[in-house]
């Protein structure tokens, strides 16, 4: 002890190896994040420096240009900006986000959690860390990255509004995690934390174990995909009506090359914008033009403040509606009836109730899941006239839930009597075969049919076999051999208990002349052996012995 305390050496303490070589994998994740932003920022910095080299009259230089592109990595996450050069002077927002682009910065931050989440093959040297810690260390990355981005836009023509994006941020960035650490985790059942109430973690249970919701949420996600399908064939069916028009604004917009590219790449990235508009337009509610004009089906109302643009070139004309306008309901129905198909389970247990809980649940998934997409494809485009752009969330919504509520409940009920009407005729032929009276007769019918080898009345035991007489030789002319007698069937009994032994019972014959075959003599008595209960017996010929 005192050459310890003299020299200084320090005691084993407990080790803490597990927590240094936690915090590399923990930085990597963070790092992951922020490369992540980085790289959807500079995608977006590439493009618009492009556009910028190529347009023969720039408005400011390239740090213009970057400070837009962080507006628009801001924007793709559904942040509002903000334009101060107006004509009016006032201010205007812009918070139509092109949803095209959100795609971007979603698949970078799941690919940062799922490489996050595969890192590490759990040996000493490189510990797996735990889903919290890998959400926890991308999401901090990638929000940091934000936070600088939000900074450096604010210098730009184009600046984001401050708690616009303290929110619209973090929140794509939380849901794009979340679903990233999920996958790599093998997409496991959804549990809640431990501090979650009791009545929290029950209902989840509840609803992972049944699977009235994983249908209601598969026949909704089906009638959502049945909207935005009917809305992009509205919205091209109107491209190439109005074609002329369209071809006029597109040219009219720039007369150089470099615009005109602009151009098309923001029309494309809206074309999931537009395949929503057309699904509100199919439901019924349509979509504001700003304030105090609406598209509908029945008609197109009030005075729109439309600025040029080859998409807005494709809207139906002013006025009262047109039988061609009104046949866009078709879109709903159709979608009602895939909600409808897709809520009926194939089980023929289910009943008629159930079934049409599972779609009218279904319905309502349809209607949030609009109600949401409208919600994002919506939004100002500027001031006064301008506030009010794209279709209303909640009357998207409503409208959805009360066309697919009708029509899925009564298809889906049809449809499973239709596919259990076979099973229910199987089930009464099934009642009619165990009946006790047919069940009589038809082992009478086997009792009859097994007549040669069990009698009919008799106890399935084993039956002894039958001996022929004996045959007298025969002596005169012309026979050199008296005849030989034929041994008569063995008959080998198949006990119905294993540890029971096989029976076979065969009679001794004698070869020679003048023999008599020897019975035995339980059998010369008249009396049957004691031998346990058979099912069957099966009858083995045998060769005359030579």
């Amino acid at each position: 002890m005192t050459q310890v305390t003299e020299r200084g050496t320090l005691l084993p303490t407990a080790p803490r190896a597990a927590a240094r070589r936690r915090s590399p994998a923990a930085a990597a994740c963070v790092l992951g994040g922020a490369v992540a932003a980085g790289l959807g920022l500079g995608f977006l910095a590439v493009l618009v420096i492009v556009l910028w080299i190529s347009s023969p009259y720039p408005d400011s230089g390239p740090g213009g240009a970057l400070h837009l592109a962080a507006g628009l990595w801001l924007l793709a996450h559904g942040t509002e900006l903000v334009r101060y050069d107006t004509l009016s002077g006032v201010p205007a927002p812009v918070e139509v986000t092109p949803l095209l682009l959100v795609a971007l910065p979603v698949l970078l931050m799941r690919r940062a959690a799922r490489l996050g989440s595969a890192s590490g093959d759990g040996s000493m040297d490189d510990e797996v860390l735990p889903p919290s810690v890998v959400f926890s260390a991308v999401t901090c990355g990638y929000l940091t990255v934000g936070a600088m981005a939000t900074v450096y836009a604010a210098g730009g023509p184009m600046p984001a509004d401050p708690l616009s994006a303290a929110w619209h941020v973090p929140l794509v960035a939380v849901l794009a995690a979340a679903g990233g650490v999920w996958d790599a985790r093998g997409r496991p059942p959804v549990t809640l934390p431990s501090w979650a109430p009791g009545w929290a973690v029950r209902g989840v249970r509840t609803a992972i174990a049944r699977p009235r919701y994983a249908l209601a949420l598969r026949s909704g996600a089906a009638g959502a995909l049945v909207l935005l399908g009917g809305g992009i064939l509205l919205v091209g069916a109107s491209l190439a009506w109005h074609g002329p028009e369209v071809q006029g604004s597109f040219l009219a917009l720039t007369g150089v090359w470099s615009g005109r590219f602009a151009v098309l790449l923001l029309a494309l990235t809206l074309i999931p914008n537009a395949m929503v508009w057309g699904a509100a337009y199919g439901l019924g509610p349509g979509f504001a033009l700003g304030s105090g004009a609406t598209a509908t089906p029945l008609g197109f109302g009030g005075t729109p403040a439309l600025p040029r643009f080859p998409l807005l070139a494709a809207l139906p004309p002013e006025g009262s509606g047109t039988p061609l306008t009104w046949a866009a309901v078709a879109v709903p129905v159709a979608a009602g009836l895939g909600v409808g198909w897709f809520a009926v389970r194939r089980a023929r247990e289910v009943s008629y109730g159930e079934t049409a809980l599972t779609a009218a649940l279904g319905s309502v998934v349809c209607g949030l899941a609009m109600a949401g997409l409208a919600a994002a494809a919506a939004g100002p485009m500027g001031a006064a006239a301008l506030a009010s752009f794209g279709p209303v969330w909640w009357q998207v919504g409503a409208a959805a839930t009360g066309w697919t509520l009708g029509l899925a409940v009564p298809l889906a009920v049809a449809v499973h009597a239709w596919r259990t009407r076979p099973a229910r005729g199987a089930a009464s032929a099934a009642d009619e075969w165990h009946d006790s009276g047919v069940r009589e007769l038809r082992w009478a019918a086997l009792r009859r049919a097994a007549t040669p080898m069990v009698p009919v009345g008799a106890d399935p035991v084993a039956v002894a076999p039958r001996v022929a007489p004996p045959v007298a030789p025969v002596t005169g002319a012309g026979v050199s051999a008296p005849p030989v007698p034929v041994a008569p069937p063995v008959v080998s009994v198949e006990p119905v208990v294993p540890v029971a032994p096989v029976v076979s019972v065969a009679p001794v014959v004698s070869v020679g002349p003048g023999a008599v075959p020897e019975v035995p003599a339980a059998v010369a008595e008249g009396v049957a052996p004691l031998l346990p209960g058979v099912s069957g017996a099966r009858v083995l010929s045998r060769k005359p012995s030579e």
